[in-house]
Order: structure tokens, then C-alpha cells, then sequence
């Protein structure tokens, strides 16, 4: 059987191809580095594998230059760069949350573009879907934002010396109310009390 991949490309189903017709690969470099932040709206994210990606490195900015409401600064994106690479997550997900997470990276705005790269993970090649910021404007994350990506980094074990290089990005230091930051940190909150009552069980 061949299945249809989101950006027209085909790949022809081998070992699992029933899964592969109704799912897809997408490579994670910013905030859906973070299993919590991922599954607010697709719920059908699971990990796949970490992957590299070369020749590319991770920037922060905005789309036109408009800051993020969501991040109050500026939010991830990658651009072409040799000898440079980022590290992410691949995550296989339903197609049934290809809109969703297509609605999450603003692609109807103009903000992200879909694209299909290929990720490198012990030694083999993967074709994923992740996403590039157009017309991006160079700004700082806020602190709570590289926090999501560090943490996100951590909970899939990112090669360390990569995690050190987030951990030292500077940030526009924002010290004010970020709604998600909070819904995240309770979602996080309950999932330890949550597994803290199965291991006293």
C-alpha cells in the first residue's frame, strides 16, 4: 500500500504500514519538545524517537516582528545553517490532529510554514513534518517559554550538551502572567500527584 504523507510525498508501507495510512512523523524543536504542552490539543501524540537535525540551527523570533501573545516574546523556529544542527523529538501522531497541530503553528496565518525534512537517529534517515517561521524577526524568548523548552528537553533526554546550550540562550527576562505557563506547570502537578498514588498503592 502507498500512503499519502501531509505534504504530498508518498512512502510506501512496509512493516507497519496500517498504522502509517492514518498517521504521521513530526519533528519537535521548540515548546512541543514537551509531552504536556504537545498534548493539550493533540492528544494523539506519542514518542517516536529523538532525532537530529544538521545543518540547521535553532533561533527565536516573530513572525513580522509581532511578539507573541501566547509567549509574550519570541517563540522557536529553525534556519538553514551548515555545520550547525538541532536536536528534537519525533512524534507519531493521527492524522486526525494534523489540523489541530497545523492551527497551533498559526499556519493559516501565514506565521509557520509546513515543511518536510529528514532527521538523522541511530543511523537512520527519518521523513518528518515540522515547521519554519516566515518573515522572522529576531527577538529573546521569555524565561517561561526556553523553561518549556528546557524541560522538554530534559523529560526525552537530549544529548546534554545540547540541553546546556537552551539552558544559556538569553531571554527578555518577562516577569509577568503567562496563562499557559500555568496550565502547564497543573497538568504537570497532577500527572506526579497522580503517579505518587500509584506508587503508594
Amino acid at each position: 500500500t502507498t500512503t499519502t504523507l501531509p505534504s504530498g510525498h508518498t512512502a510506501t508501507g512496509t512493516d507497519d504500514n496500517m498504522e502509517n495510512n492514518h498517521t504521521f512523523l513530526y519533528f519537535a524543536y521548540g515548546s512541543n519538545l514537551l509531552k504536556e504542552r504537545l498534548q493539550l490539543k493533540n492528544p494523539s501524540a506519542t514518542v517516536h524517537c529523538v532525532a537530529r537535525l544538521k545543518d540547521y540551527k535553532l533561533v527565536f523570533g516573530n513572525h513580522k516582528g509581532l511578539s507573541s501573545d501566547r509567549w509574550h516574546g519570541g517563540v522557536a523556529t529553525i534556519e538553514h545553517s551548515p555545520g550547525d544542527e538541532v536536536w528534537g523529538v519525533v512524534w507519531r501522531m493521527n492524522m486526525s490532529d494534523l489540523e489541530s497541530l497545523d492551527s497551533q503553528e498559526n499556519v493559516t496565518l501565514g506565521a509557520y510554514s509546513p515543511v518536510e525534512l529528514s532527521v538523522k537517529t541511530k543511523g537512520q534517515e527519518l521523513n518528518c513534518r515540522t515547521y519554519i517561521m516566515n518573515s522572522c524577526v529576531y527577538a529573546p524568548p521569555s524565561p517561561q517559554y526556553l523553561q518549556v523548552i528546557v524541560m522538554g528537553a530534559e523529560q526525552n533526554g537530549l544529548p546534554k550538551d545540547y540541553q546546556e546550550k537552551l539552558r544559556a540562550v538569553k531571554t527578555n527576562m518577562y516577569e509577568g502572567p503567562l496563562p499557559m505557563m500555568a496550565e502547564l506547570e497543573r497538568i504537570r502537578r497532577r500527572a506526579k500527584e497522580r503517579a505518587k498514588h500509584r506508587s503508594d498503592a
